[in-house]
């Protein structure tokens, strides 16, 4: 894939001569591409002078990273003890069979991600999942499906 990586020219120039900005300047790559492109981790390690293994070690330890593209909803399930008492590994087996995807992966579409948290802090609710910043309680495979097709058709209207 060809990445345009002029905002990426752009961002280095900005951060190029503040000392410890790579962070910074990784999250405003991410913002831009909404993950990190490797042509960009190699054209920081090449302008800034490191080597691309030592951005790689940032960009894998650091949570908020992510090294391939993303959907453009994020639904992030809960596997804390009541949501997982409350049946949410059901749940997370089933949004996982039912688009395809593995932990983690993206669909084909590039509408959702799929993320396994270890609590969203809502046991009251439980299980729980979060789709962007929008948190479903009390969720079941029912009410899941509606929810769902209720971000797909967001999708096609935009």
């Amino acid at each position: 894939m060809n990445v345009d990586l002029s905002h990426t020219r752009t961002l280095i120039e900005k951060y190029s001569q503040r000392k410890g900005a790579l962070i910074p300047l990784l999250q405003e790559i991410q913002a831009v591409y909404g993950y990190v492109p490797e042509e960009a981790v190699q054209l920081v390690a090449q302008d800034l002078s490191i080597f691309p293994v030592e951005i790689y070690g940032v960009l894998t330890f650091y949570t908020q990273f992510y090294l391939t593209p993303r959907g453009k909803h994020t639904i992030r399930v809960c596997q804390g003890t009541a949501c997982h008492v409350m049946g949410a590994k059901g749940l997370f087996d089933y949004l996982l069979d039912k688009l395809g995807v593995e932990e983690g992966g993206t669909t084909e579409d590039s509408v959702f991600t799929v993320e396994r948290v270890a609590c969203l802090g809502c046991c009251g609710m439980a299980p729980v999942i979060m789709i962007d910043e929008d948190f479903y309680g009390h969720c079941t495979i029912q009410n899941i499906e509606a929810t769902l097709e209720k971000y797909r058709s967001e999708n096609t209207e935009s």
